[in-house]
């Protein structure tokens, strides 16, 4: 068991910049099922366990197959997903692991085959959402399930 501690809550001491992120965050009009496989891949790549633990719960109370849960650390490999998937979850790592040179040509061209220029503006934000979402959980270590009951999370059955 981890003994790292929270650090500050910073939804309590930054109300107003909270609310206009949570607000930001909850405008995307994209699949949600879709939407959950980015914040899941990124809040890995970002080791945030927080965020890891709040959406598998989400996308489990969303429908989403256990097995491909498990499957979204190893999606290259996997069969269980959708070419459209495959290219976001591509994307996702593009931006989340931002190389040197940026995002490139071939990974750009990849997602664009899959999404019209507004579904790729909107998954677009959503990456950059949820790697912001990381960075606060990260940086002030919010414990991962600590506001599964204010979230309605406790219904997912994963205690």
């Amino acid at each position: 068991m981890s003994t790292m501690q929270p650090r500050l809550d910073y939804s309590r001491l930054s109300p107003d910049l909270f609310k206009k992120y949570l607000d930001f965050s909850m405008a995307f009009t994209m699949d949600e099922s879709l939407a959950l496989l980015i914040d899941i891949r990124a809040s890995q790549l970002n080791g945030c366990a927080f965020c890891v633990d709040m959406h598998i719960k989400q996308a489990k109370l969303h429908g989403e197959r256990e097995l491909r849960l498990h499957h979204i650390a190893i999606w290259r490999e996997s069969q269980l997903f959708t070419p459209k998937e495959r290219a976001a979850l591509a994307w996702t790592e593009a931006l989340t692991r931002i190389e040197p040179t940026g995002a490139s040509d071939a990974s750009y061209e990849e997602v664009s085959a899959h999404f019209t220029d507004e579904e790729l503006s909107q998954l677009t934000f959503r990456i950059a959402a949820i790697n912001g979402w990381n960075r606060l959980n990260v940086a002030f270590r919010n414990v991962p399930g600590s506001k599964d009951k204010l979230f309605g999370l406790d219904k997912a059955g994963l205690n």
